[in-house]
Parts: structure tokens; sequence; C-alpha cells
């Protein structure tokens, strides 16, 4: 597991606040416009939500949710935390909008 910095993050910059590697690789972050995200790889497959800003909890729920992605890992190192953190980053910003839930 690897913790990064704890400094702020403006505009379209992108941070992984925390990061585990391999076959159940899975981590958060945070991009410059106050959502969050989380990932995890399940079979090769790796799978983002992005959240809304200003969650009011510790733990997003799924009503927080506001953008889905997922990728085939099939070209990439699972075991490398550059070569997962690109992957992360990319998804997270071809991330598609999911559509609110009736009420």
């Amino acid at each position: 597991m690897t913790l990064m910095s704890d400094r702020d993050v403006m505009g379209d910059e992108f941070e992984i606040e925390d990061m585990s590697t391999g076959r159940h690789a899975s981590g958060f972050g945070r991009v410059g416009d106050g959502r969050t995200f989380s990932f995890r790889v399940e079979r090769r497959t790796l799978e983002v939500m992005v959240y809304r800003p200003r969650i009011s909890g510790p733990v997003p729920q799924t009503e927080d949710v506001v953008a889905t992605a997922t990728r085939s890992l099939a070209h990439v190192d699972v075991h490398d935390e550059r070569s997962l953190a690109a992957a992360v980053r990319d998804a997270v910003a071809d991330a598609q909008t999911v559509p609110l839930p009736a009420r």
C-alpha cells in the first residue's frame, strides 16, 4: 500500500491518495474539482467510481456516485504503481456520467 502526499489538489490535477497493487489492486484519490474516486481490479478489469464533491460522510454511498468507468487491464502491469496509476488516471478522465436515480 502506498500513501501519497497530503497536499491540496487544484484545477485539473489528479492525485491517488492510497494504492495497493497486484491482482486485487484498489485505492482512492481525488481530482482538482473536489470530486473523489475509488478503484479496484476485478478479474483483470479496472472498475472506477467517481463521487460527487463534498460528500457529507467518511464513506461514499451509492447515491454519491456521479460517474463510472470500466476497462480491460490486459496490457497493464497491475504490480507496477506507475502503470496502474496511469490506467486509473485515464479511466477517471473517461468516466461516463451515471443517470440520477428516480425519486
